[in-house]
């Protein structure tokens, strides 16, 4: 039987997985997404900045580069040495997919830096630095959609290396994209060059537009426009439908055809930014609604639990497309440019990238002098007479490879029965899914504050109540916002 991962694959959908820490591969669970369906793998500056200095998957990596006599490394550097260990890792076991697609699929993506979005030529040979470092065909070279990265995209292409062109948010810029990517390939052939080893694939995002424009959807019904109700919700879809049929139209003529006749591929609509923001939308909107041949959807951990769990597979990207097209001129109408509102998504996600680049440079630089520190010590070895116990124990669990399994949701850890364990081992993904909720965990905080409540009462037994008394007694209440009751059954 086949899951929604792979039934989507059927239909022409590649499922992506739009996150990356060193102990995603280590333990096995990488491997585990590949077997279930996964075939390929995008990062960005946000993911790395969470899995570098948000866990301690990379302390031993730091510690290594330090004292092999790298400690007057940048920042900079070692984040580069970290980030390309860790594609090349992913591309390694993307290989047999790459291999059996003939190239069409099983990538790994790496991002120039955030900085050179406005510097054709410094994108260019970053591009060209970064390809050449990670060494393995079956990567991918991201570079923004700024008018200066799709000039850079072209030149990439022409060069004979794989790009995912980001930050993809209007149809104009998609139409640019499109043409440096056939033009580059156009290039790459009038020099001799081998357009039928080249890939790329055409990031755009999806439920970033839905939160802008449902803002200004919202903002014109306060001043009376009730007839926009129906379109909340419908512009990021309305959006890449229209995108795909471009797709269609420009990669089934004439032009990119003597291409095809010499092996080149077609540079597939990657639909990213597909973890449902709104509360109020389904969790797998935009994956059910965006499949179709030809295609990548990258998911978020969250958006991937939610399609196994629930998610259901068609071909929807050519249904309703002339609907598409009636709500993006009802939004124009009602005086809400599609162009303003994707100008100011690009600029922001250039800006929170960058924010995000910044932050992980300082936070490697905190993390290295800690781990440096003299008093820097494993609290393990304040565990007095059960250290050695401990330290057996731990010895045990490497050649048994029990990390490993539980990651690989393996039972038999435990017991040889799955009963009650399978059903059982979401905690492994937890932080994942839940960070993917914060935004809209603070809009309903602040809407809870808004509202005016002084309070709030929970009543719960055992962990249920336990844990949020352990987290009121140690923040409290910020100002502003209500306080916290916490009822525990377990005392009458």
């Amino acid at each position: 039987m086949t899951n929604p991962v792979q039934e989507a694959q059927r239909l022409g959908q590649s499922i992506w997985y739009d996150n990356i820490r060193r102990g995603l591969i280590t333990s096995g669970e990488l491997q585990r997404l590949i077997d279930m369906g996964i075939t390929g793998l995008t990062s960005n500056p946000t993911i790395f900045e969470k899995a570098i200095a948000g866990s301690t998957d990379y302390d031993v990596a730091l510690l290594d580069l330090t004292h092999n006599g790298q400690n007057s490394k940048s920042a900079g550097d070692i984040f580069e040495a970290l980030a390309i260990e860790d594609i090349r890792a992913a591309a390694d076991l993307l290989r047999p997919i790459y291999d059996q697609t003939g190239g069409v699929d099983g990538y790994a993506s790496l991002e120039v830096s955030p900085y050179l979005a406005k510097d054709t030529e410094r994108t260019i040979a970053e591009g060209r630095r970064l390809f050449a470092a990670l060494d393995r065909p079956n990567v991918l070279v991201k570079v923004p959609a700024t008018p200066e990265g799709i000039a850079a995209v072209r030149q990439l292409i022409a060069e004979g290396i794989n790009v995912n062109v980001t930050l993809i948010f209007s149809l104009d810029a998609y139409r640019d994209v499109r043409e440096a990517y056939i033009g580059g390939l156009e290039d790459l052939a009038s020099s001799g060059g081998d357009v039928s080893r080249v890939a790329s694939v055409a990031s755009f995002f999806v439920s970033r537009v839905d939160t802008a424009v449902d803002r200004l959807i919202e903002q014109s019904i306060g001043e009376g426009h009730q007839e926009l109700t129906d379109r909340l919700g419908k512009a990021a879809i309305s959006n890449a439908k229209l995108a795909y049929q471009a797709f269609q139209g420009a990669f089934g003529g004439e032009r990119f055809n003597a291409l095809r006749a010499k092996g080149a591929r077609v540079q597939r609509p990657l639909w990213a930014s597909t973890g449902t923001k709104n509360p109020a939308y389904s969790d797998v909107l935009y994956l059910e609604s965006l499949i179709g041949p030809d295609t990548v959807n990258t998911v978020p951990p969250a958006t991937l639990t939610a399609f196994l769990e629930h998610g259901r597979a068609s071909v929807t990207l050519e249904q309703d497309v002339e609907q598409a097209g009636q709500v993006i001129d009802a939004l124009a109408a009602a005086g809400i440019s599609m162009e303003q509102v994707t100008e100011k998504l690009l600029a922001d996600g250039l800006e929170a990238f960058a924010d995000s680049f910044q932050k992980l440079m300082a936070n490697i630089e905190d993390k290295k002098a800690r781990l440096l520190a003299r008093e820097h010590e494993h609290p393990g070895v304040s565990l007095g007479s059960y250290l050695p116990e401990v330290e057996a124990t731990l010895a045990d669990l490497q050649p048994r490879d029990v990390v490993g399994r539980i990651w690989r949701g393996d039972h038999t850890v435990w017991k040889p029965d799955p009963t009650e364990i399978t059903d059982r081992l979401d905690w492994l993904t937890v932080t994942d899914i839940m960070c993917d909720q914060v935004t809209a965990l603070q809009a309903f905080a602040n809407e809870v504050r808004e509202a005016g409540f002084r309070h709030l009462v929970l009543l719960g037994m055992g962990g249920s109540s336990l844990g949020p008394e352990v987290l009121r007694q140690t923040f409290g209440s910020a100002p502003g916002y209500p306080k916290l009751i916490v009822l525990d059954s377990t005392v009458p």
